[in-house]
């Protein structure tokens, strides 16, 4: 008895020992019991926080600051007493699915922060800092270069698993150049480029030809939307990235009622895409989302149209997971960066992005069970 006893104390000693130096893991999950075959990556552009987990702001909805054409039609479908009534107003799929059912980086409520950590707050530099996983000085303009850097996009169709099968519908026309489509082999169908679907494309781009172009280099969501929804019926990609920009470009122009009303309408596309996924076989039960936006806006009445390292509040912004892997309820109190969202959607999959890429962030905590 006094050996087995002897034996037993030195068997703990040792695995304490192989524990403190990071030799065994407790708790984590196996890649192999993940139930995640597929990840949606969806981003909303320049989509405040605020919006996101207070719903309209009252002080926005005029003329002067707001840009609001139609003020009392404006007030009654966005404006609520309470933030919880607002925002469920405003994004109802979130909130009433994702917020539920998965995990919410950045709500002050739960004391949680989501910040940017590339200093710049502008479009290209926080793409990038998404899709690669760290911040890379060279991402410093929203100029059409190609992106030097690997996304995980392209390190994930380098994957057997993955190889061949994935893609990305954009709104903005850089993202051919953020995600470097050229030397990544990955298809990035954006701006006001054709849909290839057919022969919903070919209807689709006739009417995208008739109707006036507001911005030379970002299409209407729906369009993107709509090549996304097409590309998950027909070519069953493995990893699908989808890119709004409305919000946005409606922001900068200061019309606060179309800025909500793109946000309304983008909810609306994300709930479609979910519901089309639980329909198809290839990803019913084993699709994961993740949800996020590039970069925070200004605070004020007066600034909230405009964003960067001049406007306070800029890096400041939020993500959002839901899936099979992903269990419901409050997020781990603390910050988290966008910089977690590339290894985050690896890690879904069973692969690990930090292995191969050792600067990239950590996946989000609390976004796989488990973990």
């Amino acid at each position: 008895m006094q050996n087995l006893y002897i034996r037993h104390r030195h068997a703990v000693t040792a695995l304490l020992v192989l524990l403190a130096i990071g030799q065994v893991t407790v708790g984590a999950a196996d890649p192999a019991d993940r139930q995640t075959e597929n990840v949606v990556l969806i981003t909303f552009d320049g989509f405040r926080w605020q919006e996101m987990f207070t719903g309209a702001d009252e002080s926005f909805i005029n003329k002067e600051f707001g840009g609001v054409r139609e003020i009392e039609a404006t007030r009654d479908a966005y404006w609520r007493p309470t933030a919880e009534e607002r925002r469920a107003t405003l994004l109802p799929f979130f909130w009433s699915t994702i917020a539920t059912q998965g995990q919410l980086y950045g709500n002050p409520e739960q004391e949680s922060v989501s910040r940017v950590t590339n200093g710049h707050n502008f479009s290209y530099p926080g793409y990038s800092e998404i899709l690669i996983g760290y911040a890379d000085p060279w991402a410093d303009s929203n100029d059409k270069r190609p992106n030097p850097n690997v996304t995980v996009l392209e390190w994930l169709n380098n994957q057997p698993a993955c190889h061949g099968r994935v893609a990305a519908f954009t709104s903005w026309d850089v993202f051919p150049f953020i995600i470097n489509e050229e030397r990544s082999g990955i298809p990035v169908n954006a701006g006001w480029e054709p849909l290839p679907r057919e022969p919903a494309g070919e209807s689709l781009n006739l009417i995208a030809a008739e109707l006036p172009h507001v911005w030379a280099g970002v299409r209407y969501d729906y369009f993107t939307f709509r090549g996304a929804e097409e590309c998950l019926k027909h070519d069953q990609p493995r990893v699908l990235y989808v890119s709004f920009g409305e919000t946005d470009d409606w922001a900068h122009g200061r019309r606060y009622d179309l800025y909500l009303e793109s946000a309304q309408r983008t909810d609306h596309y994300v709930r479609r895409l979910w519901e089309l996924v639980q329909s198809l076989p290839q990803y019913a039960g084993k699709t994961s989302f993740v949800l996020t936006t590039d970069h925070g806006r200004g605070e004020t009445r007066e600034n909230w149209i405009s964003h960067g390292d001049e406007h306070a509040g800029s890096d400041q912004m939020w993500i959002a997971v839901l899936g099979p892997d992903t269990d419901g309820g409050p997020v781990p109190a603390g910050t988290v960066t966008q910089s977690q969202v590339a290894a985050t959607v690896a890690a879904l999959l069973g692969e690990d992005y930090n292995a191969a890429v050792p600067q990239a962030a950590q996946p989000l905590p609390g976004a796989i069970r488990s973990e």
